[in-house]
């Protein structure tokens, strides 16, 4: 099997216009923090330069408009685009929209395209998910939240919370229960409800460790939304119904994936700021480069980043290569491993800046508590190993006869026979390895 993570020309030059636009564009917006009105005025004429250079919504393919570069060229795209907060919003590749738009290209019906996956690709509209629910964490199969046969519609009622962008959405797509009575991952269905809705109540934007004083209707706030008797129409359903759960994964997977490369993007630029204060900052007769505790901090981390790297780059080319489904294990090793790496480069660099990086005068602070809720979102890190183990040991068989594959004296005896060194005269190896 070849694996091949090379680049050509093209794709070069394109990657070092993107890493000069971040770093002269994207990253002074997002030192700004304006407020979502503002923001969107600023930021009007920086993502009309980069649909012009055809980078907008690349993790579309060509057949709905996106340009059908793969994810390991976009795994490679995203990681400088994920350097800053706001990267993702110029190039059209935010969280939730980035994945309602593959669901609705997808699943959608002509419809559904034109109301929906149409105006969201041009970025005049925003959405959320509304799937998590206080109840059920991270399990989808204990929702609560109802949808039944109304007429000729549908009938929405429930409570969900952590709706990214739901009190700016336009449009929001619910996971709900349909069925209650099938098989857990046939139960529920995914339905477009717009935001303006009758009984779709935006209860509050929630506090939270990421953003303790959220401002009303800011991005990437998370909100809790309660949806009492919302009558839908029949063509309110996104794909089958009863085939919510299945749709849903067709998000995640991808999505993580491409959390993953904006998290390396993350790290690189925590890594960046602890070489530099590594060089300048003077304590004890040196600079900090000369203490033994910083060089460790800089090694293991330029390794773990690398580590990460690679490993998102596997899971990419994977999926390129024998979709998505076949790389289940990857992604699931990245999403928890990447998000550890994030944690603890961030963590680093903040000890290494002591109170300036414990300060807001940084986005180190910032950056940190983004990083704790990456082991959470997407699903927590616990139910990602337990995911990764057990495809890991699918095909895992004990051995028939009790004994260890690699078990010494039986492999000795094996090989004695093989090789021709069997004799009458010669006794059997002591077990000096113990019992099997």
């Amino acid at each position: 099997m070849t694996w091949d993570f090379s680049t050509d020309p093209e794709t070069d030059r394109e990657l070092a216009w993107i890493r000069e636009f971040i770093d002269t564009e994207a990253v002074p917006l997002e030192a700004l923090d304006l407020p979502r009105e503002e923001f969107d005025r600023v930021a009007a004429p920086l993502i009309a330069q980069v649909k012009e250079r055809g980078l907008w919504a690349a993790h579309l393919d060509t057949a709905h408009g996106g340009t059908g570069r793969g994810q390991l060229r976009l795994a490679l795209m995203n990681e400088i685009v994920g350097r800053s907060r706001v990267g993702p919003l110029l190039f059209g590749t935010s969280p939730p929209d980035s994945g309602n738009l593959e669901l609705l290209a997808a699943h959608g019906s002509p419809e559904h395209r034109v109301r929906y996956f149409e105006p969201l690709f041009a970025g005049t509209v925003r959405s959320a998910v509304a799937m998590t629910e206080p109840g059920a964490g991270a399990d989808p199969t204990l929702l609560t939240t109802r949808l039944v046969p109304d007429g000729g519609g549908w009938l929405l009622n429930g409570h969900k919370w952590f709706a990214t962008n739901a009190s700016l959405a336009d449009f929001l797509l619910v996971m709900a229960v349909s069925d209650p009575d099938a098989p857990p991952r046939d139960r529920a269905s995914v339905v477009i409800v717009d935001r303006e809705t009758p009984g779709v109540e935006i209860r509050r934007d929630i506090a939270t460790m990421e953003n303790p004083h959220p401002r009303p209707a800011q991005i990437e706030n998370h909100c809790e939304v309660v949806f009492t008797d919302v009558r839908l129409p029949a063509g309110a359903v996104l794909g089958e119904p009863g085939r919510g759960f299945a749709i849903m994964q067709e998000r995640l997977g991808p999505a993580r994936l491409h959390h993953c490369m904006r998290w390396i993007g993350q790290a690189q630029r925590a890594f960046e700021m602890l070489c530099e204060r590594a060089t300048y900052r003077f304590t004890h007769g040196s600079v900090l480069a000369d203490k033994q505790t910083i060089q460790s901090w800089i090694a293991d981390s330029a390794a773990e980043i690398a580590a990460a790297r690679l490993l998102t780059l596997h899971a990419a080319w994977k999926i390129d290569t024998l979709g998505a489904r076949a790389a289940r294990t990857d992604i699931a090793l990245i999403k928890f491993h990447g998000a550890k790496v994030l944690h603890d480069v961030v963590d680093r660099a903040v000890q290494a800046h002591g109170s300036l990086g414990f300060s807001a005068d940084l986005p180190l602070e910032s950056m940190y508590r983004r990083a704790r809720a990456a082991r959470i979102y997407d699903g927590p890190d616990e139910v990602h190993r337990q995911s990764a183990a057990r495809l890991l040991l699918r095909d895992r068989k004990p051995p028939a006869d009790g004994v260890p594959t690699e078990h010494l004296p039986t492999v000795r005896r094996a090989a004695r026979h093989r090789f021709g060194l069997d004799t009458p005269d010669t006794p059997d190896s002591p077990d000096t390895e113990g019992s099997a």
